[in-house]
């Protein structure tokens, strides 16, 4: 069986609204389930992809404030 994670990810977030999206992420977050891990990097990288430098620079100095504590 060949899945392609991403893109199945992807494709079951497309038509969701701003609001759908944050859902999908805090569900994730709060049931602290390891199998909804890929799906927020799924995510994460999306973002990422999708930010220009300050953006970038932005999320990197909040992870870094985050991992110390």
């Amino acid at each position: 069986m060949n899945l392609n994670l991403r893109h199945a990810i992807m494709t079951n977030v497309a038509n969701n609204t701003k609001e759908q999206l944050e859902d999908t992420i805090v569900d994730a977050i709060e049931r602290g389930e390891e199998k909804y891990l890929p799906g927020l990097g799924v995510l994460f990288e999306a973002i990422w992809n999708h930010s220009d430098e300050q953006q970038k620079e932005t999320m990197l100095s909040t992870l870094e404030q985050a991992v110390k504590q």
